[in-house]
């Protein structure tokens, strides 16, 4: 139900198949006039670089400059972009969210507001000549990051969010671009025993948005909700595939890295927390935690018809544990 329902509401563009490709970042670049380029491409090292949100485009300040600025060619272009550094699940989760904008604008009456072509584009340095350069992507409910640091790309912040959570009546009643990060949680807090419930679920009331929110440095929550070494086997790979259902919004060699990553150094520590009603329709909140990592899900707004969610990385949000390594190394300025 999730991934091809809300293909009527999108922008056709053709799944291409790169691989984070910055041959055609350059030919975006290119393609900028003067005066777009001063408002896309900015200095690296900027102060805006660690700026991010996923309010509507008129609730917060955006760097860059939205998709309805641009000509139809460099549209496709950041589409191509968008494709090279996400995976195909990952490009159709965020035309899906896209796509909601269009159902946002007819029941509420206000395209003004609610305008799918007002995500933003922006670039911080020059990748034809630096090893050391980050693209974003943001607007409503999307806030991508990836960093590049010589080989190496980092893609966290990641949020995604929904509203409506799940359509609810008309011809897509029931579509969600998140059905599978909710429906996990819900079905991982519902198979653990009474005496684990009392372990994961730390708080009666699910919190009315994601603890991290927008920080620009996640830091580690306190260690609350039940620990790996306290759920069976199965449990255990409900866990891994609730957390490979983030992990699969980037490019499938990235995604099984990290995930193996987390398999032969984070289980120890690994712990699953839980918040509020543990049934579909009511408010809810689950978070994951490891050493490295946190994922943060919150369906509690709009009637518990509104999901946010984010994947936080402690040390390499905007891909600070690779830029300092990378600088430990290298002897050019920072």
């Amino acid at each position: 139900m999730k991934k091809n329902i809300l293909v009527f509401l999108v922008v056709a563009f053709p799944f291409i198949g790169f691989s984070q490709d910055v041959a055609i970042v350059n030919q975006f670049i290119n393609s900028l006039t003067t005066t777009q380029k001063a408002k896309i491409v900015k200095d690296f090292n900027a102060d805006t670089r660690a700026d991010w949100h996923f309010l509507p485009w008129s609730s917060y300040e955006r760097q860059g400059l939205p998709l309805k600025e641009l000509s139809a060619e460099q549209k496709a272009l950041v589409h191509q972009v968008l494709q090279s550094y996400l995976s195909d699940s990952g490009y159709q989760q965020t035309n899906e969210i896209i796509g909601l904008e269009k159902v946002l604008a007819k029941s509420s009456g206000d395209p003004v507001y609610r305008d799918p072509e007002r995500y933003y584009v922006s670039i911080y340095g020059t990748p034809n000549q630096e090893d050391v350069w980050m693209w974003t992507f943001e607007g409503h409910h999307i806030s991508l990051h990836f960093t590049t640091v010589g080989d190496t790309v980092s893609y966290t912040p990641r949020f995604f969010g929904s509203n409506p959570g799940r359509i609810m009546e008309g011809e897509h009643k029931g579509f969600s671009p998140l059905v599978n990060e909710e429906n996990l949680g819900l079905a991982l807090i519902n198979m653990l025993s009474s005496d684990q419930k009392k372990m994961a679920i730390f708080k009666e009331e699910a919190y009315n948005d994601l603890v991290s929110f927008n920080k620009p440095i996640a830091t580690k929550l306190a260690p609350e909700g039940i620990l790996v070494s306290d759920m069976t086997p199965a449990q255990t790979k409900l866990l891994m595939d609730l957390i490979y259902e983030y992990a699969s919004t980037i490019p499938a060699e990235q995604a099984m890295k990290r995930m193996s990553n987390i398999r032969n150094e984070e289980m120890e520590d690994l712990r699953f927390a839980w918040a509020g009603a543990t049934t579909l329709g009511q408010a809810h909140y689950y978070r994951i935690q490891g050493k490295t990592f946190m994922i943060e899900f919150d369906n509690s707004q709009n009637n518990a018809n509104h999901i946010h969610s984010v994947w936080r990385d402690f040390d390499g949000d905007f891909g600070r544990d690779l830029l300092k390594e990378h600088y430990a190394n290298h002897k050019h300025p920072h």
